[in-house]
């Protein structure tokens, strides 16, 4: 008997820029859902939508008729979570949603035709609902601490939080064989040319980055013993023979004594799969830079951000540009590649900002580097302060707090010429240290940081002229009252 359809909402073949990246790994926080209450006894039927279609779910469902549906969600995912709502519902399916988008925006989803809405992790409450569902229905859902609901009265009903799970090494590990996983690596090694397989051994993060979400695990920071997880590793070697791993703990080795522990065991299990995670400058060293290439890590990620120490404590990061600096040379050091994460945009930033970015850039040299440009996230502190200056076009149904704006800073236009500038301005840079580039490509990227350096400025003349005009009526108005 099944007792809940698990689901999500990311369909690779429908996402132009997921198709471009091809990078797609499973929805562990669902399969981490899927394996707990399989311990518990309920019957659970997983469908993963990642190679699959809202047409293929939607059969799926006519087929199996669940009574109930649980659908993970993001900011992502939320047009087609959306459609999937209005189909499960037109079956008098009752739906409940989880993930870190749902529960900040719950009265609209609610509204849209959600039944319940899951806050934080969702194994011990879904253990609860499932069985209140079956026997009383919606009745009586105030008693299920974690959620949120229309109450009978028509107003939205938000129980109290349920505690987190204190013991990660007690939870099964990720449901992993009721999808087809050979296919995402199967991906992988046609797009890369190697398989990989995600793994997470923490939940949560303990840092204060104001723009971050901590929706689904809060503020805590719990691991799984350094024993199990290798365990785990052994076995997904075992089963799967990846060629690399990717360590999706929010900061992998935040904690020195496990990290170590845990290189132990994996060193007592023959294990060693090459990897690649994410971490902060502040943990780490020369001892764990030391242990990680040990382990196989070839490329460490570090948000980075900026490399403007005013804008770094803006966004209550905790480091400093100067020993983002260091320990990226240590990383390089040590043979690991360096990714970084670059936010544009961040409330106050200037042109200032934006050079010393550049500079800082071509200090660390990294490998990799990724832009974006910085949106605020409802619940997060930074949507808390600029939330008066958030453009939405459109309604809520059409888009996603990663399509809002924020009034006061520089056009998408802008963003993309500095983008643009940055790119290739850094990789001259790099060709002029390392030699043996060609010429022609070195006057491609001259030519690309030139002409980005240019549109910038175009945009900043453009919207100092917009906030004249925009002033000049007050300015009349003030001048007709004297």
């Amino acid at each position: 008997m099944t007792d809940i359809l698990l689901t999500h909402g990311y369909f690779l073949y429908d996402d132009p820029h997921e198709l471009k990246v091809m990078k797609p790994y499973p929805p562990l926080g669902m399969l981490y859902i899927s394996s707990y209450l399989k311990a518990q006894g309920f019957g659970v039927d997983v469908f993963d939508t990642t190679f699959s279609s809202l047409a293929a779910f939607e059969d799926h469902v006519r087929r199996t008729r669940p009574l109930i549906a649980g659908i993970y969600t993001n900011m992502m995912t939320k047009r087609a979570v959306l459609k999937m709502i209005t189909f499960l519902k037109a079956l008098h399916v009752t739906v409940i949603l989880g993930g870190p988008e749902p529960p900040f925006y719950a009265e609209q989803y609610l509204r849209h035709g959600a039944d319940v809405i899951v806050k934080g992790e969702g194994e011990l409450t879904l253990a609860a609902l499932i069985p209140h569902l079956r026997q009383h229905g919606r009745r009586g859902l105030e008693r299920i601490a974690g959620i949120v609901f229309i109450g009978e009265d028509d107003r939205v009903t938000e129980t109290d939080p349920r505690p987190m799970i204190a013991d990660l090494s007690q939870h099964p590990r990720p449901d992993r064989e009721a999808i087809d996983l050979p296919q995402y690596m199967q991906v992988w090694q046609q797009h890369h040319g190697h398989s990989s397989i995600s793994v997470i051994h923490a939940r949560g993060c303990p840092y204060t980055c104001t723009w971050c979400s901590h929706s689904v695990f809060g503020n805590t920071h719990r691991r799984r013993t350094p024993e199990e997880a290798a365990d785990e590793l052994l076995w997904i070697k075992e089963r799967y023979n990846p060629d690399r791993i990717w360590y999706a703990d929010d900061v992998f080795g935040i904690q020195h004594r496990w990290l170590f522990a845990y290189a132990e065991a994996l060193k007592k299990r023959g294990v060693r799969i090459p990897f690649e995670c994410i971490s902060r400058a502040d943990r780490l060293n020369e001892e764990v830079v030391r242990v990680l290439a040990e382990m196989g890590c070839y490329r460490l990620w570090n948000g980075s951000e900026s490399g403007s120490q005013r804008v770094l404590e803006a966004m209550q990061r905790k480091v400093t540009v100067a020993d983002v600096q260091k320990k990226t040379h240590l990383l390089q050091q040590h043979g690991i590649e360096t990714g970084m994460f670059i936010m544009l945009g961040y409330k106050g930033e200037t042109i200032q900002d934006l050079l010393d970015t550049v500079e800082h850039l071509k200090i660390c040299n990294p490998d990799i580097f990724l832009t974006t440009v910085a949106y605020p996230i409802k619940g997060t502190p930074y949507y808390a302060e600029v939330e008066v200056d958030i453009l939405r076009e459109g309604t809520w149904l059409e888009n996603a707090d990663r399509d809002l704006t924020v009034a006061g800073r520089y056009s998408k236009r802008f963003y993309s010429f500095a983008t643009r500038w940055m790119v290739s301005e850094v990789a001259l840079n790099r060709a002029r240290r390392s030699g043996g580039v060609p010429l022609k490509r070195q006057l491609k990227w001259w030519l690309n940081a030139r002409l980005g350096r240019l549109g910038m400025r175009l945009t900043q003349h453009e919207r100092e002229r917009k906030g004249q005009r925009l002033a000049a009526p007050e300015n009349a108005a003030a001048g007709l009252s004297h």
